[in-house]
């Protein structure tokens, strides 16, 4: 990469990872409902219905920011990442409606997790190629976090992309690459037809495998294990503390995905680290 000081590369990253959330927010926030829209129109064609004459939502590159409320399409000044947020006090200039919260949120998560990565691989193609998977893992977690879903848009090029990185190879080589995806979605698609068969209910969806089988093609069959237990600590403890608070009910389903794009990206950038840590505690190195 270009003779710059690390510095420099990593306040242009962060200031890049801040504008790359703004635009995951229009991808966690639009692409579920256009998806919506489109099944809607598949399923009156299939079932040779009269498809409804509305427009689409709006899609995720052409169509400019509005507020959701009002429509207003918003200025350069109120699409800053984050100072935008701010200095509008978290609400929309023109009707006055609230605006949410996670816009800074991300935005703010994507610069921060976006510079992580470039002092964690420094300025090289490893790094690029972390800030891709940081990336997809923010909008993955988001749109689930918000809907359930974890959409085959965002996955299949996770997968396929640690895959073909595995040719290099950079992170892992390919046979650990195309183990680790095999074994990442067989064993959630393991225990979800265990439970289903034990319960009769569905503890997960099949995105939530896909999502492993990604995990598993960037890091290797050995990572499968601490992010299933890590994830699956997180969420424990995070839907406890909801319960709780009773912000969430013990009935209402939690989403899955959020906690393992979270347990999968600890390990991308700290995983050696965290396991010489656990062995030096149990005394095995």
């Amino acid at each position: 990469m270009l003779d710059i000081p690390v510095w420099l590369w990593l306040v242009s990253t962060a200031v890049l990872g801040l504008l790359v959330g703004s635009f995951l927010n229009v991808v966690i926030l639009r692409l579920p409902a256009r998806m919506a829209a489109q099944w809607q129109r598949e399923a009156h064609e299939e079932l040779e219905l009269e498809v409804p004459d509305e427009a689409l939502p709006p899609g995720i590159v052409r169509e400019p920011s509005h507020c959701p409320h009002c429509k207003h399409p918003l200025s350069a000044a109120d699409n800053i990442p984050v100072f935008g947020w701010l200095l509008l006090r978290g609400r929309c200039r023109y009707c006055r409606e609230p605006i949410s919260i996670q816009y800074p949120l991300v935005e703010l998560l994507s610069g921060v997790l976006s510079t992580v990565v470039v002092w964690k691989f420094g300025p090289s193609w490893a790094a690029l190629a972390g800030l891709v998977f940081t990336w997809l893992l923010i909008a993955l977690a988001g749109i689930d976090f918000r809907t359930q879903l974890l959409p085959d848009q965002l996955t299949y090029p996770l997968l396929w992309i640690g895959l073909l990185l595995a040719l290099l190879p950079m992170f892992v080589p390919p046979a650990p690459a195309i183990l680790g995806a095999a074994l990442g979605y067989l064993s959630l698609w393991s225990v979800y037809w265990l439970f289903k068969l034990l319960t009769g209910k569905e503890g997960m969806g099949y995105g939530d495998f896909k999502l492993l089988a990604a995990l598993g093609a960037w890091m290797g069959p050995g990572a499968l294990l601490p992010v299933v237990l890590l994830s699956s600590l997180v969420g424990a403890l995070l839907g406890g503390a909801l319960i709780l608070l009773r912000r969430h009910g013990r009935e209402v389903p939690m989403p899955f995905g959020p906690f393992i794009a979270m347990a999968g990206w600890i390990w991308f950038v700290a995983g050696d680290t965290l396991l010489q840590g656990y062995l030096h505690l149990t005394g095995m190195r």
